[in-house]
Parts: structure tokens; C-alpha cells; sequence
């Protein structure tokens, strides 16, 4: 089943949606598309003051109950986006705060379900699609198994703290998520910035897979979770069309008129990226095809199919 935002429903009062972790790039975009359709998205962070995006945002450590667990009680749905950015240096501390970041906010979400009055009839857990590790070519589906290193471990790991957590009577969706393109942030900003200035091109062999998806159809996933009672169980988040790196490289510089784009031996980037960019080198050096099976066995159409159509959308002048 496809949900589609055209014929929603515009009357009554506004539906309450937790987005807990939602105030980075992804969550403001939610929040953003969710209220344009008669949801009231409330946003958990641990520095609320901060948040620019729509919606009223509450303060959660993450960790431990508080006064964020009365916004559970009673919501239409919660979605969990929680856990540190993977964009960093993998140093022992990072990776420690990234494996803890998700399992102790999904625990601490599932004990503010368990304790509400009236819980919601649906949670939304984010994974990654990077669960099925670093393939160099194979193509991977919903059913392929899952790979070996930090990433896999850490969404192996956070999925069966989720599948813990979550009281019976609840609805579970998980969402193992690719790379999402948007235009309010995330990591298109640096490639954005890169491919200006001419670096933008292959990084090592360049045919390492780019599984990618534009943030509205992203949105309309989460919507689909939330809405559609048929929706259950592990699905992977991603357009239906993964590229490799190089192209998906290519289709950036076409987007912003730069037809240079100086490639980037594989040891260069293993320097550089710790030292200037303060980032793991392995997140432009590997990557995964993947393909929303489940997705596309549903019924759900992708607005934005192609990595062209994608960025053309995000980098044409409005």
C-alpha cells in the first residue's frame, strides 16, 4: 500500500508523533512534513534549545526517564531517529557512544511505552542499511545476510534491543536506512561543498555501491509506517536504483554545473579524512547496494527514482 499526502485528511485535531532524536537533518525534515499533514510532532534532544525546526522540542538524556515519557502517553506513534552520528573518527570513545547512544534510548523508549496509560499503537525504529555490511558488489535485499564490523554489529545490535524492548500490542517497523539526500543538512552538505570546488570524484576504485533515497520519499516511508496497519516488521529505506560511488558522484556535479571532479586515491583518503575532515575514511571507500524489496513487493512508488532526478530537485534554484 502506497500512502499517498495528497488526499490526507486536514480536519480534527492534530495527531501527536514523538520523534525521539529528531533534531539533527532528519528529524526537522519529519517534523516539517509531518505537520503539513495534520500531525503535531513533538521532538526529544538533549539540547532542546537548539532546535529550529517545527514542532514543540523536549529536553531526554537519552538514557533514563523524565519528564519526556508524558509525551509518549497518548501519541499517535513514536518514531526513534536516537543514536551519535556515525560521521566522526572511530576512535574506541566514538564507537562506544554509538553502540550505547542507540540501545540505551531504545530501551528508555520502550520503558516509557510500557509504563503509558494509553501507548501508542506504532513504533518506528531507524536501523541501517549498512547491517549487511560492505559487499563489494552483490546486491542486497530485506532477507540477505547481514555483514561483519563495526556498523553491522552496532544494527544487530540495536534491533534486538528493540525487539526487547518494544510491549506486546505494539506495532514494530524498523527502517534499515541509506544514505538520505536532503537539502537541510546532512552529509550533502560536505559532498555538495566537495564537488564545488572540483574534488568530487571517485574516491578509490569508485564502484563501491551508493544506496541512496531523497528525504521526501524518506518522509513518505516514515508517514506509510505510521498510517498503514499492514506495515510491520524489518524494511530497507532506500531508492529502488543504488549507483556506485562514481556515479552517483557524476550525477552531483551535473546537478551543480562543475565538470571537473579529481578523483581521490584510496590511501589519500585514509590520511585526509581522519586529519582535515575529522571523519572515518571507511564511510567514502566502502558501500552496499541494497533494494527495498519489501518496499517494492507492497506497492510503494518512489517520486524521485533515479540519482538524477534527485539531485536536480535538491540543487535547482527555487
Amino acid at each position: 500500500m502506497d500512502v499517498s499526502p495528497d488526499g490526507d485528511e486536514k480536519r480534527g485535531t492534530p495527531k501527536r508523533v514523538v520523534i525521539a532524536g529528531g533534531t539533527g537533518f532528519l528529524g526537522s525534515s519529519l517534523a516539517a512534513f509531518l505537520a503539513d499533514r495534520n500531525y503535531e510532532p513533538v521532538v526529544l534532544g538533549r539540547r532542546p534549545e537548539r532546535y529550529r525546526g517545527v514542532g514543540r522540542a523536549v529536553g531526554w538524556d537519552g538514557r533514563s526517564q523524565g519528564d519526556w515519557s508524558a509525551e509518549i502517553d497518548g501519541a499517535a506513534a513514536v518514531v526513534n531517529l536516537a543514536g551519535r552520528s556515525v560521521d566522526c573518527v572511530k576512535t574506541p570513545d566514538h564507537c562506544d557512544e554509538i553502540l550505547r547512544s542507540r540501545v540505551e534510548s531504545t530501551r528508555a523508549i520502550g520503558e516509557a511505552i510500557d509504563a503509558a496509560q494509553t501507548p501508542p499503537p506504532v513504533w518506528v525504529q531507524m536501523s541501517t542499511a549498512h547491517i549487511y555490511g560492505d559487499p563489494p558488489e552483490a546486491i542486497c535485499d530485506e532477507q540477505s545476510a547481514f555483514g561483519y564490523g563495526l556498523a553491522p554489529t552496532v544494527g544487530r545490535a540495536w534491533e534486538a534491543a528493540f525487539d526487547e524492548a518494544c510491549p506486546s500490542g505494539v506495532r514494530r517497523v524498523v527502517l534499515r536506512t541509506s544514505f538520505v539526500v536532503g537539502r537541510g543538512g546532512g552529509a550533502m552538505t560536505r559532498l555538495g561543498t566537495l564537488a564545488r570546488l572540483g574534488l568530487g570524484g571517485r574516491v578509490g576504485s569508485g564502484k563501491q555501491g551508493f544506496s541512496w533515497i531523497h528525504e521526501h520519499d524518506m518522509n513518505r516511508i516514515f508517514q506509510r509506517a505510521i498510517e498503514d496497519d499492514a506495515t510491520s516488521g524489518a524494511y530497507i529505506a532506500s531508492a529502488a536504483n543504488p549507483v556506485s560511488q562514481a556515479e552517483f558522484m557524476r550525477s552531483v556535479r551535473r546537478a551543480i554545473g562543475m565538470p571537473i571532479g579529481l578523483p581521490a586515491p584510496a590511501f589519500g583518503v585514509r590520511l585526509a579524512a581522519p586529519l582535515i575532515l575529522k571523519t572515518d575514511p571507511e564511510l567514502a571507500i566502502y558501500g552496499r547496494y541494497v533494494v527495498p524489496q519489501r518496499l517494492i513487493d507492497e506497492g510503494f512508488r518512489f517520486e524521485f527514482e533515479s540519482v538524477d532526478a534527485a539531485m536536480q530537485d535538491l540543487y535547482a534554484k527555487k
